[in-house]
């Protein structure tokens, strides 16, 4: 046994997705992704030249166990995140690029939609 381990983590909970975030709207997150700029950093799934890959790319968003590294993933996190990226991490390289929380919280179904 290793000494310093805590107790096991609590088992994950089923992958987040779009319909965890009521009165998102998918496509318009679409828009907000090519309007925001986030292909200039992300390879982003059905943005078409987005694959930069500065930041890490935005498929299968849904699987990741933490958002930023920092942040258990969940649909409200996510939203949180993408408003402000440097309330949960002042090291993080993400800039806040003023989104309102309808933008983030379509921003996030749409990337919570992708395969």
């Amino acid at each position: 046994m290793l000494g310093g381990c805590g107790p096991a983590p609590a088992p994950l909970a089923p992958y987040p997705d779009a319909s965890a975030l009521p009165g998102a709207d998918v496509e318009r997150g679409r828009q907000w992704v090519a309007q925001a700029g986030c292909a200039a950093c992300h390879s982003v799934p059905g943005v078409r030249s987005a694959r930069a890959q500065v930041g890490p790319p935005l498929h299968d968003l849904h699987r990741r166990v933490y958002l930023g590294g920092v942040l258990p993933n969940t649909p409200e996190n996510l939203v949180r995140w993408l408003a402000d990226p440097r309330a949960h991490d002042a090291a993080t390289a993400m800039p806040a690029v003023g989104l309102t929380p309808q933008q983030a919280r379509d921003i996030a179904a749409y990337l919570l939609a992708q395969p």
